[in-house]
């Protein structure tokens, strides 16, 4: 089967100012890398600041093109102008800050615009709005303005935007990193509940541990490159290479690692609370 996003050693970087008429070098960002995602994953890109998350997750929908390399979305090359509507049709994008993608002045305006501009029929326009707020759980708030929201909730309306569109794929970039600890957990688990109801391939991408223990593959970026790739059990296992690389241990973690090493047998899989209460019940 092909994979849903197939990136082919893609070299990307970002061009540095200078002079008039010199050549204009470029800062790389990514190297060489290659990646492939299938459809129906739920993926957490790991890395800390600088690492490139962000660089790949703009190039998944063709807000970037490589400068060597390919990216194909569903066999489409995001180079092909012609294709681009399609690609982004396919891989839709919620934003660290949900202001930036909330442009109208009620709730249900903003979930039902991107349709609009696009000259869908009204009665599927209010067919697709109200799946889509239903799905985020912000029926109740249709009728207000964005700015009389919190943070959570602006970012579900974000998110629903992208859900009217029926997307195959969608990509968080940091969108829970401005939000307050419960918050952060109510969207996480609202990610992870979309996946299971409506089967959509999801990539979130962070630099918090905490919110990879629900996905099915954890991939860590360095230095432009994918250095780990697997199932969050097997990445967890080596807390001290996930220090070095920056990224702040969660509590579950510390815990396990403390109770194996006071000679609790716990397996590689207890990585949340509840697994690491499951284990040690009687």
């Amino acid at each position: 089967m092909s994979p849903l996003l197939d990136i082919q050693n893609v070299i990307y970087g970002y061009p540095v100012p200078t002079r008039p008429h010199e050549n204009s070098p470029s800062i790389p960002v990514l190297r060489d890398l290659s990646l492939q995602i299938q459809e129906g994953e739920y993926i957490v890109l790991l890395g800390h600041n600088g690492s490139g998350k962000s660089t790949l997750a703009r190039l998944c929908n063709a807000l970037l093109l490589p400068d060597r390399g390919h990216v194909l979305v569903d066999g489409h090359d995001t180079r092909d102008a012609a294709q681009v509507r399609t690609i982004r049709d396919c891989v839709g994008m919620v934003f660290q800050n949900p202001d930036n993608q909330l442009i109208a002045t009620v709730v249900e305006d903003d979930v039902a615009w991107s349709l609009a501009v696009r000259g869908w029929p009204r009665a599927m326009i209010k067919e697709r709005v109200e799946a889509a707020m239903a799905a985020v759980g912000i029926s109740h708030l249709r009728d207000l303005p964005p700015s009389k929201l919190s943070g959570g909730q602006r970012q579900r309306v974000a998110l629903a935007g992208i859900l009217a569109l029926r997307p195959r794929c969608i990509i968080t970039d940091e969108a829970t990193s401005m939000l307050d600890p419960l918050s952060r957990q109510e969207i996480t688990a609202l990610l992870h509940q979309l996946h299971q109801e409506q089967k959509l391939t999801l990539i979130q991408i962070t630099h918090l541990l905490e919110e990879a223990a629900l996905a099915q593959r954890v991939i860590v970026m360095e230095q432009g490159q994918v250095i780990l790739d697997g199932p969050p059990a097997t990445i967890f296992r080596d807390l001290d290479l996930l220090r070095d690389l920056k990224l702040e241990i969660p509590e579950p973690l510390l815990l396990a690692e403390r109770l194996r090493r006071a000679g609790v047998p716990l397996s590689s899989r207890a990585i949340t609370l509840s697994a690491i209460a499951e284990e040690l019940a009687p």
